[in-house]
């Protein structure tokens, strides 16, 4: 008889799927529940509700894309609160809302099960490799619980401070990474459209310190014009959305990142789909098709 822990996964998309390739050389079991009703593996069961889920699991995590889909997996007589018991462990690594995930954890309070905001910080490399670096929100004694789970699908676990502090510090993270990748993408463009030569260009700036190595990994994709998703365009101008209203909310003006906003917001009706690198792309068709 197994003695296993079994985490149970709401949403198996790229991110989760991995985290639980991770989680079973870890030594522990997995089941899991997508919307789709499709995915799995030879060794996760599937199973019909977020309910089912949370009743068959020991752990809870959670990884879906936004607000929308964490309401309808964690609420009603379906949800996964609904299926776990008092002193559950719910771990959600989706990145959304402040506001999202302080309803969460309320209603889990009201339950007596404990909610550990934790998203992650990488892409499909690093959730292969389980090179993850966790930004958790919660209580010494959840993090104690969760770290067996945070050390099998990451290198790093970051206490961000008390419930919530981890989907504020995503957003942070999110959108310097979303500036920094505008910043190259209009460099890149300004560099061609100057006549210089592309392949020169795009190795130089990977040469560069000031560059950092997650950027060098997209201007290495773009150069070969391959945008396959590590980060899809839709996540990430959902997630400078959220941290636009935010800042709105806290009246933190943030002129560079609006714009950024809105260059994603491009990006996004031409490539929802391909990794956000893509704005690189855009830029450079912009210039290749100036008159």
């Amino acid at each position: 008889m197994s003695t296993a822990q079994t985490i149970g996964f709401i949403g198996f998309g790229a991110m989760a799927s991995r985290m639980a390739i991770n989680l079973k050389k870890a030594g522990f079991a997995t089941v899991a529940y997508t919307p789709s009703g499709k995915g799995g593996d030879d060794h996760t069961a599937f199973l019909p509700s977020p309910a089912d889920v949370a009743k068959t699991a020991d752990i809870v995590l959670v990884c879906v894309p936004d607000d929308a889909a964490l309401s309808a997996s964690m609420y009603g007589p379906q949800g996964a609160l609904a299926g776990m018991p008092e002193g559950g462990l719910l771990l959600n690594t989706s990145s959304i809302s402040p506001e999202a995930a302080q309803t969460l954890l309320d209603a889990g309070e009201k339950q007596k099960i404990s909610v550990v905001d934790c998203p992650v910080s990488g892409s499909t490399p690093e959730a292969d490799s389980a090179n993850l670096v966790v930004l958790a929100g919660g209580s010494e004694e959840e993090m104690a619980r969760a770290k067996p789970v945070f050390d099998a699908i990451g290198r790093l676990t970051i206490h961000a401070g008390p419930a919530g502090s981890g989907a504020r510090l995503k957003l942070v993270i999110n959108g310097i990474m979303g500036a920094g990748l505008a910043a190259v993408a209009e460099g890149i463009a300004y560099g061609l459209a100057a006549g210089l030569d592309r392949s020169m260009l795009f190795d130089a700036l990977d040469e560069m310190a000031v560059i950092s190595p997650h950027h060098k990994r997209k201007i290495k994709m773009a150069k070969a014009g391959d945008f396959s998703p590590q980060f899809p365009t839709r996540l990430m101008q959902k997630d400078m959305r959220l941290l636009m209203n935010a800042c709105a909310r806290l009246a933190v003006p943030t002129p560079t990142m609006a714009a950024v906003t809105q260059q994603l917001s491009l990006t996004r009706r031409a490539a929802a789909d391909a990794d956000y690198s893509a704005l690189i792309g855009v830029m450079e068709n912009i210039v290749a098709n100036d008159p």
